[in-house]
């Protein structure tokens, strides 16, 4: 620690996330100083975080914090993957699903007030992140629907930071009439246990999926942060009737979407294969798009997905 005891912190902020703004960031910081002996590096584009959290492997920081939304946080834990610097959470997002799952406050301020009383026994809880690729993820990742409904909504900032959930709602219902109903990528799933074919595919590596408002959306619910396995889901088919059938599933805190007609479920899963089945009119093969905590990293013909346990230290 420096000379009068503040714990030397690095502060990556992301200045486009939906809540945060330059006011508001000088207001955290100036909190934080409080405490701590900050620095702050503001994100320039996508996957700078990730750079920025690997510049600080060098064990010149005490802590390092993600100031932004789940996109943010996923972006940071990857560049802290495999090190024990611990790393902080202030949620600066639409949604904040990470913070919210670990009791973090939601709003910025109280978290950062929480933050605050933590400055002299930084409590930390190891926990395991999920792999696709080459990309961690901290709480899901997706292929299919729910993809096609990040990458709309991210490429659509705009409405995405004022409409919220209901943007969500409207691009998941959209993309499935356009193109779930009628011609979707059919996907392989392969387990150690067994395959399955689908038309989306949800890895989770803690329980809730997602928050619509402060409703809990749950898909995959026998999974928490600290457990060295994945739970995933495969939705077989789409139509109306699916559709018409799942949702209320998915809002209710009493039915279980894992047992509806169309879904098969892993429990306990250390990796799994997810391919296309489906070809183009010249024989090449589809793409599906791919999404992980939120953020949509591309479209693949196939991917591979598995759990990294111990992978991270989070202050919570």
């Amino acid at each position: 620690m420096p000379g009068d005891g503040r714990r030397r912190i690095l502060v990556i902020v992301n200045p486009h996330a939906t809540t945060v703004s330059d006011r508001l960031k000088n207001l955290v910081i100036y909190a934080l100083q409080s405490r701590f002996e900050v620095e702050v590096e503001a994100t320039q584009g996508q996957n700078h975080a990730t750079e920025i959290g690997r510049g600080a492997r060098d064990g010149a920081w005490e802590m390092v914090v993600a100031f932004g939304g789940d996109g943010t946080i996923n972006e940071v834990a990857n560049g802290l993957a495999g090190t024990e610097i611990p790393l902080g959470l202030l949620p600066g997002g639409n949604t904040n699903v990470v913070c919210r799952t670990l009791g973090i406050p939601n709003d910025v301020v109280e978290a950062t007030e929480h933050l605050l009383s933590l400055a002299d026994d930084l409590r930390t809880t190891r926990v395991a992140l999920g792999r696709v690729g080459d990309r961690h993820f901290v709480f899901s990742c997706g292929c299919g629907i729910d993809a096609t409904v990040v990458e709309r909504v991210d490429a659509n900032p705009g409405l995405k930071s004022t409409a919220g959930p209901w943007y969500y709602s409207w691009s998941a219902l959209s993309g499935y009439m356009r193109s779930y109903m009628r011609d979707p990528v059919m996907l392989e799933v392969a387990t150690p246990e067994k395959s399955v074919e689908g038309v989306t595919v949800l890895a989770q590596n803690s329980d809730p999926f997602t928050f619509f408002g402060s409703r809990a959306v749950h898909v995959c619910p026998s999974v928490a942060m600290a457990d060295p396995f994945l739970s995933m889901s495969v939705l077989k088919r789409g139509n109306q009737l699916d559709a018409a059938t799942l949702i209320p599933r998915l809002l209710s805190s009493r039915l279980d979407a894992g047992r509806h007609g169309q879904m098969e479920t892993f429990d306990r899963l250390i990796e799994a294969r997810i391919r296309s089945l489906s070809t183009e009119a010249d024989g090449t093969v589809r793409t599906f798009p791919v999404q992980v905590d939120g953020d949509f990293i591309g479209r693949f013909e196939e991917v591979e997905i598995s759990i990294v346990p111990d992978a991270l230290s989070i202050v919570a």
